[in-house]
């Protein structure tokens, strides 16, 4: 079994939620005879040094831009972090660009949605945020397809979800799709995250 590496983004004022749900579903899923852990999941900033999520949450990532591994799906969180303050930076959505070029999925949850789509990343492509979020991303980015009343859009290679628990079911869905649903249930079950997954 080929375990595929998982690198979430983390910065200052990342929603804490949006992180920690994915990192949360993906490490503790198995498959279902073997045992085996089919993820294994990485953190990333900018200069590899200590982030402050959303109310004063300190994050040590695994990580800089300069020293991460070769991922295999990479997760864009939100929060006031992402649509305020690194959606004006340069060298992160530069990083966005690079890595859509090289993983199998590119994915982003709540607000990572406006990174992905200043990267270019969501042009001519279905896609969704935050509900509060989703005429924000319509009127500064008129090649996307913002999708209302999802929890989150499978656009093959690109997966973006609705807000902050959104993003657990995101994941829940990668899962599925990658492992089968009965590995998705094992893992939701796990959780006692109740969850239907088509």
């Amino acid at each position: 079994m080929r375990q595929r590496l998982v690198g979430i983004l983390l910065f200052h004022e990342v929603e804490v939620l949006d992180f920690a749900g994915p990192f949360e579903v993906f490490s503790i899923t198995t498959l279902l005879e073997s045992n085996e852990k089919p993820f294994v999941v990485k953190t990333i900033s900018e200069n590899g040094g200590m982030v402050t999520a959303r109310n004063g949450l300190n994050v040590q990532p695994d990580y800089g831009f300069d020293d991460h591994p070769s991922f295999d799906i990479v997760i864009i969180p939100g929060g006031y972090g992402a649509e305020q303050i690194e959606i004006n930076n340069p060298r992160i959505i530069a990083w966005i660009q690079d890595q859509n070029s090289k993983v199998e999925l590119m994915t982003s949850v709540c607000t990572g949605a406006l990174l992905l789509a200043k990267a270019g990343v969501l042009d001519g492509r279905k896609a969704t945020t935050h509900w509060m979020d989703l005429d924000r991303l319509e009127e500064e980015f008129p090649e996307v397809s913002v999708q209302r009343n999802v929890k989150f859009v499978d656009e093959g290679s690109i997966l973006t979800s609705g807000g902050i628990s959104a993003g657990i079911n995101l994941s829940f869905h990668m899962i599925a799709r990658l492992h089968g649903k009965e590995v998705a249930l094992k893992t939701a079950k796990q959780m006692e995250y109740d969850i239907t997954i088509e």
